[in-house]
């Protein structure tokens, strides 16, 4: 009688196709396709995964699968194709077959017969064999259709910081773009208003040097230290204030039109000015 690996290897060669081709066709790794031909079942994978493979490579081969399966399942191998610690019981053995027979039975009349009394004897005590169900596989299921309720409540309570954070962060924005426009505006007037204020004038009779112009009340530096050449205006604020230059004859000081000596002033010194009560 020909072996469950001699039936496949004879399949397969008959179709004229190697272990590498049938390999990459069925997805199944070639050294398990290998032991198959060999009939050695133990490719250490659970016993569902060695009856799927049997039943694919027979299938695939133009052999019946479920038959393949079946006489893999009579040779009372363990899980994984191993063999199994205790020898084959022949009354369960009996008691798949018949079940098998029903269960083709129910497939093809649409009804199963029920145990003869014959399946009956075979079981000790003469009870009729109970029907096993067929077990499942194993589907996990999440909680709560799909969703913790935990790890929503978690999600939900950072998704509500983080939104009363992301609040918090356009009213800072919002404000502070309020508050920079009112500080731009006022600088923009105190530019405009110190712009439109009316300078006085160093005018240049010939080549002088401003040493330094400071207010009278701090000695805080009002414009920086020039060398002015004939003709040149030198606009300077309008405050109370002392004007250091080379030569007091060589300047004038001019304001809204009006032109200011230093009188009989000559050679170097301070003039003292002060227009602000004529803006």
């Amino acid at each position: 009688m020909q072996t469950i690996g001699d039936r496949l290897e004879e399949a397969r060669k008959r179709k004229g196709i190697s272990i590498r081709e049938a390999a990459e066709a069925t997805k199944i790794r070639g050294d398990y396709l290998h032991k198959f031909e060999s009939s050695q079942f133990d490719i250490k994978l659970p016993e569902i995964y060695v009856r799927g493979f049997l039943r694919i490579y027979a299938n695939y081969l133009k052999l019946p699968g479920d038959k393949i399966v079946n006489d893999y399942l009579a040779l009372g191998l363990g899980e994984g194709g191993r063999p199994a610690g205790r020898g084959l019981n022949r009354e369960i053995y009996g008691k798949m077959e018949i079940s098998h027979s029903s269960a083709s039975s129910v497939k093809e009349g649409g009804m199963a017969a029920a145990p003869s009394s014959t399946a009956a004897a075979m079981t000790p005590g003469g009870d009729a064999p109970a029907a096993s169900a067929p077990r499942q596989p194993f589907q996990p299921r999440m909680p709560l259709g799909g969703l913790d309720r935990a790890l929503l409540a978690k999600n939900g309570l950072w998704l509500g910081v983080g939104g009363v954070v992301l609040l918090a962060l356009v009213i800072w924005g919002v404000v502070r773009l309020a508050s920079g426009d009112d500080s731009s505006s006022a600088t923009a007037s105190a530019t405009t208003a110190t712009q439109t204020e009316e300078p006085v004038y160093i005018i240049a009779l010939r080549p002088v040097q401003i040493v330094s112009v400071k207010a009278r009340l701090d000695n805080r530096e009002l414009a920086a230290p020039r060398s002015l050449v004939t003709g040149e205006r030198y606009p300077v604020p309008n405050a109370d204030m002392l004007i250091n230059v080379s030569d007091r004859a060589a300047v004038q000081f001019e304001f809204k039109g009006n032109r200011y000596g230093t009188g009989n002033n000559t050679g170097p010194g301070v003039a003292s000015l002060n227009f602000s009560a004529q803006r």
